[in-house]
């Protein structure tokens, strides 16, 4: 079984993103979790212990760019990643409001 977690980092502001609503999909497609950023811009346990396959978190990234009043092209960020024997899966996002990157994390 793995772990998962997740930081969001507002690129523009350079701070933490919170109050980011942060969703998991398991792999037959089903919504397993929800959860939002904290103050630090961070989702610790997401979904509890995860099998092997492959996942997919939602970020509401339009609403939380509606709350500051910042306009944005992505309403929201879909990343699907493979979940495999390790132990610990980190998914950042680094998101501005006409762009976003993610990568690996440990």
């Amino acid at each position: 079984m793995s772990t998962l977690s997740t930081h969001v980092l507002d690129a523009v502001r350079g701070a933490p993103a919170s109050g980011v609503a942060v969703t998991l999909f398991a792999p037959d497609g089903t919504e397993s979790a929800t959860a939002h950023t904290d103050d630090d811009g961070r989702v610790a346990g997401l979904g509890g212990d995860l099998v092997p396959g492959t996942y997919q978190l939602r970020f509401g990234t339009g609403d939380y760019f509606a709350a500051q009043r910042v306009a944005t092209f992505y309403p929201e960020v879909t990343i699907a990643f493979t979940v495999g024997g390790e132990r610990h899966y980190h998914v950042p996002l680094l998101l501005s409001p006409f762009s976003y990157s993610t990568y690996r994390g440990s």
